[in-house]
């Protein structure tokens, strides 16, 4: 098993508990578990199978939670856990899914109405009963069914992060079959969807026998869905991600990968343009529909190049014009993870981080940053022991110092990512904001506001002159919580002219913005900033799929401020303090 796993069901064992009442400093423990746990560099499984390490080693970790995770390891579950789902309906994890229910409610469904599954709760929804439970009303009714429509939706998609980790566990089962010459994703992956449906593989160079049953033997397979002559498919871990791996010639690994890749819009304007030329493809080359000679397939760029474009990188593959720029040559050098030269957003164990600041920057050192930006959170949330004003200006007091001594072999800069409060205020006040480097605005409270007051709220957050950038600016929790509604184009013209930039929150769980709000935005002239709200120093390399996501988008090192050097950044923020 791997540490999602371990984590993954300590959170479902604490919302069993919670939705039964149990105490809460057992479910607290189990909640700090499993955050612990899903950051922790080490494999779970690999101390727990090591005599002469202890698990109880690993900070949160005690006696109690040690036996349970034995247990987990050894058959998958945990007997809380069992007992809980034997006491309550089996769609119990279910509900816990829907945006608006949240444990205690689920247990007063349970009592009250003894609703056992979806199409229940659904129905009692349409017929107003919800609001007849205190502390419930039509407006919670309405939620709970978008939470419904939206759980079916979202039914068997999986976040870029899991499915990239998955296909990376699977290419490295195969990656030893003699005479593999590639293995390369294809699919909604690599184009870096926000959440993807299945993983594709393909393969060239090796007997596609001997690849079609490894494919098998992958220890994490669940069901083999099926075995053909060139692929075999298969649903993985207890979640049930499908991946198909295809055996491919090498003279058709090209296009195969261009045509697996996709989307499909692009592909059927590619296949049109084909037969323009006289020509037709499909995912075995590209062929003259006179005589059927083979014109390319080898490799993409040469199947591109036959067709009179130029390459396109697979993130902008979703026909929304980049055929046309291809076709003259004006196709945007896409940023790379080699530009960015500094992360802008992370937390230290001063509020809710697992590692400290010297910790985040030794991290961020060693991935080849030049400098951090520490935005612990602001006091309004004080579940993660926010920052008041007098921590706030004696945080940046003692960034300055230790980019004095020089100690940490990397610049710090003092930031802080400031709640948006309900009426738009800041959570801290301005001239203790003035003491920062910089400062993220996040809304992470009263989501449920009607269009015009978000709007309104987020204009006037950026009236405040010390703000930088505007934080994950749609509050979006992908696969569990829709973007809060706000006019966008009002707020990022606003944000444009007063020089605050817009985050694309690295977090798999967010990717917010997305690819149309980016564009949109680009096109406005607005700048962004790439970052990964880490709050552990391995979150740090998420910033690969903020990148995924900023390519998506059009995105060049020109519209990203942390492509900057520490000193051109040091610069820009200065000059935006001054303004």
């Amino acid at each position: 098993m791997e540490n999602r796993d371990f984590s993954r069901i300590l959170h479902e064992t604490a919302d069993l508990m919670e939705i039964a009442g149990d105490d809460g400093f057992r479910i607290r423990s189990y909640r700090n578990g499993a955050a612990t746990i899903e950051g922790y560099p080490e494999r779970i499984a690999d101390i727990l199978a090591n005599p002469n390490a202890k698990i109880t080693d690993v900070p949160g970790i005690g006696k109690g939670l040690a036996a349970v995770l034995a247990e987990i390891e050894s058959r998958g579950s945990c007997e809380r856990r069992d007992e809980l789902l034997q006491k309550f309906p089996p769609a119990a994890l279910d509900f816990l899914k829907i945006q608006g229910l949240g444990p205690k409610s689920i247990a007063m469904l349970f009592e009250h109405f003894q609703v056992r599954t979806v199409d229940e709760l659904e129905q009692l929804c349409k017929d107003q009963k919800l609001r007849t439970l205190p502390r419930m009303g039509a407006k919670l009714e309405e939620k709970v069914l978008r939470g419904i429509a939206q759980l079916r939706e979202h039914s068997g998609r999986f976040l870029l992060n899991f499915a990239d980790n998955a296909a990376r566990e699977m290419i490295e089962h195969l990656s030893t079959i003699p005479g593999i010459e590639q293995i390369a994703t294809a699919g909604s992956l690599r184009r870096g969807k926000e959440t993807i449906g299945d993983v594709d593989l393909l393969v060239t160079g090796a007997d596609p026998n001997l690849v079609l049953d490894r494919v098998a033997t992958y220890p994490r397979v669940h069901e083999v869905l099926g075995r053909g002559v060139n692929k075999t498919s298969v649903k993985v871990g207890r979640e049930g991600l499908q991946i198909d791996v295809r055996a491919l010639e090498h003279e058709s690994f090209g296009a195969a990968m261009q045509y697996f890749t996709g989307s499909k819009e692009h592909n059927i304007a590619l296949r049109q343009r084909a037969l323009r030329l006289g020509l037709t493809l499909n995912e075995y080359g590209l062929f003259r529909l006179d005589d059927n000679t083979r014109v390319a397939g080898e490799t993409e760029e040469g199947v591109y190049k036959a067709l009179g474009l130029d390459w396109i990188p697979p993130e902008l593959r979703e026909n929304q014009g980049e055929i046309e720029l291809a076709e003259s040559h004006q196709l945007p050098h896409l940023v790379e993870q080699t530009d960015i030269r500094g992360d802008l957003h992370m937390h230290t164990t001063a509020t809710d981080g697992r590692a400290t600041l010297e910790e985040m920057a030794e991290a961020a050192r060693a991935l080849g940053y030049e400098y951090i930006a520490i935005t612990d959170h602001s006091k309004a949330l004080s579940m993660a022991f926010g920052l008041d004003e007098k921590r706030v200006t004696d945080f940046a007091h003692t960034v300055r110092t230790l980019n004095e001594r020089g100690d940490l072999g990397i610049r710090i800069f003092s930031g802080l990512e400031c709640d948006i409060l309900k009426d738009g205020e800041m959570d801290i006040a301005w001239d203790a904001l003035a003491e920062l480097d910089l400062v993220i605005g996040s809304v992470h409270s009263h989501m449920n506001l009607e269009s015009a007051e978000m709007t309104d709220r987020l204009l006037r957050a950026l009236e405040c002159p010390h703000l930088t950038a505007m934080g994950h600016p749609t509050g979006r929790l992908l696969l569990h919580r829709d973007p809060f509604p706000f006019d966008f184009d009002k707020v990022s013209d606003e944000a444009i002219k007063r020089g605050v930039a817009l985050e694309i929150n690295s977090s798999p769980e967010r990717l917010d913005l997305n690819a149309a709000h980016i564009r949109a935005a680009k096109a406005k002239g607005a700048k962004f900033i790439v970052s990964t709200d880490a709050h552990h120093p391995k979150h740090l390399l998420n910033m690969r799929y903020g990148l995924l996501t900023a390519r998506r988008g059009g995105l060049t090192a020109a519209d990203i401020l942390n492509t900057q050097s520490a000193d051109q950044f040091a610069k820009l923020l200065r000059k935006h303090a001054s303004a």
